[in-house]
């Protein structure tokens, strides 16, 4: 696509190696040199995607930018060949990517239930903290050009605290991520921290108040709507979180949709957020994927999930393309409907 350069800000959602599929909406956008970045709020996996793209654009631009995605996430494929969490053969004979029939994923899930990490885990390992350190140059990913805001919940008052480029670590991005039913809390000056998710996955709020781009860009990877009633206790585990982590973005988004029926939102930060337009990666996949193959990071799943990113990038690019810059492609009005 041929058009004059657009200023766009990305919002990305967390969701373990379903963060693939954003991966490779993000390579097919960078494609896109009409389109750029000012800034990303990601929360867990979106954390990470958010922080690599950063630091290889400020290293060689997009082409830096995918390449430095590319790298991660072999790197986090690789790490996985050694997991205890694999797929049973007869998942893999029918193809599917679930890890519900792994009897180690089925004994930690029940183990989870009856004990904590702290007791699981007391030394509090974690694979992927040396994966982002020889992955990102957080020095570098200082003076990106492209701001970041990352989301952790504070585990004392339960609100989130959004962290920027100069106080991005490892151990930052790792608080993004933590499920606390799997790992221990990490500390942050003094601190305990758990999954953005929680209070923001991702939070829209410094998109409106700290970046001079009108477009939002979001790609999601938690169903907001999912077909049918759980009924197993993993599927109504899986619902539940699902709501849990799109709850605060949807509150987000309806204050953006109900700003634009006041006739005046002022001239100061109701005006900024009524301004806003909201553009939506089309997701469909999700819903058929289940709660446990977030922890299947085999390159073939990984690699399945990135094609499905960039035939979902292509087809948002053709849909919208041509309303970027000029108006939302999201449809606001209908989370006021029972308000």
């Amino acid at each position: 696509m041929d058009r004059s350069p657009l200023l766009v800000d990305l919002a990305l959602q967390g969701g373990g190696s379903h963060g693939a599929f954003t991966w490779g909406v993000l390579d097919r956008l960078l494609e896109e040199s009409w389109l750029q970045i000012d800034g990303i709020s990601g929360t867990s996996a979106g954390a990470m995607n958010a922080a690599v793209l950063a630091d290889g654009y400020a290293a060689g631009g997009s082409e830096g930018a995918r390449a430095a995605l590319d790298r991660y996430w072999r790197a986090v494929a690789d790490a996985a060949r050694f997991s205890p969490f694999q797929r049973g053969p007869l998942d893999r004979m029918m193809g599917r990517w679930t890890l519900d029939n792994s009897p180690l994923f089925v004994g930690m899930d029940l183990m989870s239930r009856l004990f904590s990490p702290y007791d699981l885990n007391p030394g509090n390992i974690n694979p992927l903290k040396k994966i982002l350190d020889e992955n990102i140059d957080f020095e570098r990913l200082k003076g990106s050009p492209i701001r970041l805001f990352i989301t952790a919940t504070n585990v004392r008052t339960g609100r989130g605290r959004v962290f920027r480029n100069a106080e991005i670590s490892a151990d930052v991005l790792l608080a993004s991520a933590c499920l606390p039913t799997m790992f221990q809390a990490i500390e942050i000056d003094g601190e305990a921290y758990w999954d953005g998710g929680y209070s923001g996955n991702p939070t829209m709020t410094p998109l409106v108040r700290e970046l001079s781009s009108d477009d939002t860009i979001l790609i999601p990877i938690n169903p907001v709507e999912r077909p049918g009633t759980p009924r197993s206790a993993a599927e109504i585990m899986n619902r539940l979180n699902e709501v849990s982590f799109n709850s605060v973005l949807l509150k987000e988004l309806r204050m953006i949709a109900l700003l634009r029926k006041v006739a005046d939102p002022g001239n100061s930060e109701g005006a900024e957020w009524a301004k806003m337009r909201i553009h939506m990666v089309p997701n469909r996949l999700m819903a058929n994927l289940g709660y446990s193959s977030k922890l299947n990071a085999e390159w073939d799943f990984l690699s399945m999930l990135k094609a499905e990113g960039r035939k979902a990038g292509d087809e948002f690019l053709e849909r919208f393309g041509d309303r970027l810059g000029i108006e939302s492609t999201v449809d606001l009005d209908v989370l006021l409907e029972g308000v």
